[in-house]
């Protein structure tokens, strides 16, 4: 699964990786959590855009906004099947930039918070899903909520010494096809849906201090010790 994450690459940097404009300076973030706006990359008539997006899906069916602070995550294996994926999944997926996330492991009875990087902490793109939802208009007019949820996969080796599950993260080279918005078969974005090479992330144990949502800063990714790798 992914629940926290960190997008702190300075805004010229995220414009390039991404080749896409960005109008506005992205403040750092080192602990992104759900229901909040996140930066979102979409292609629409084949120019990519950066929008905001609450990260929660809420299908377009969907009778109230709550459903999505449970979807957060969706599932690869079955995103193509499911009622409150499958459409977007043929329709409407983005990269959600990252550069980091966390995720806790129960040693001696307590969570240990983990953070996972590239080896160069450098930026990536997680697999993600987008959602427009149309509020009820029984109490006035009110604006249309743009909702997104990120992908995850089985965890490969190493992430599985964690967590069963892991963010899908989409290789550079394939964000082309998976933002195409006429790819509408799922078996043409199939080969990317699934965890990352062994070599591709580490990680190292970090304080506390992330575990509460509502802290924020540097703090967040202190290191307790060096990295860790699969054979480290």
């Amino acid at each position: 699964m992914c629940g926290r994450y960190t997008l702190k690459t300075p805004t010229p940097k995220l414009a390039d990786h991404f080749e896409v404009q960005l109008d506005l300076e992205i403040e750092a973030r080192y602990n992104i959590a759900p229901t909040v706006e996140v930066l979102a990359i979409t292609q629409v008539e084949g120019q990519r855009q950066a929008e905001l997006l609450r990260w929660g899906l809420i299908p377009s069916w969907a009778k109230d906004e709550a459903m999505g602070a449970r979807l957060t995550n969706a599932r690869s294996e079955t995103a193509a099947e499911k009622p409150s994926f499958k459409t977007a999944l043929r329709r409407r997926r983005c990269l959600i930039p990252a550069d980091g996330f966390y995720e806790w492991r129960t040693e001696g009875g307590a969570k240990q918070p983990y953070y996972f990087t590239l080896p160069d902490e450098g930026v990536f793109g997680f697999a993600g899903l987008w959602e427009t939802w149309q509020p009820p208009q029984t109490a006035g007019p009110r604006p249309a909520i743009h909702t997104c949820t990120i992908l995850t996969a089985s965890a490969n080796q190493f992430m599985g010494q964690y967590h069963d599950r892991m963010p899908v993260i989409i290789p550079p080279d394939q964000y082309d096809l998976w933002l195409d918005p006429r790819m509408i078969e799922p078996a043409a974005i199939a080969p990317l849906l699934v965890s990352s090479p062994e070599d591709r992330l580490v990680a190292r144990p970090v304080g506390k201090y992330v575990s509460n949502a509502r802290n924020q800063g540097p703090d967040c990714i202190a290191p307790l010790s060096a990295p860790t790798t699969l054979f480290g």
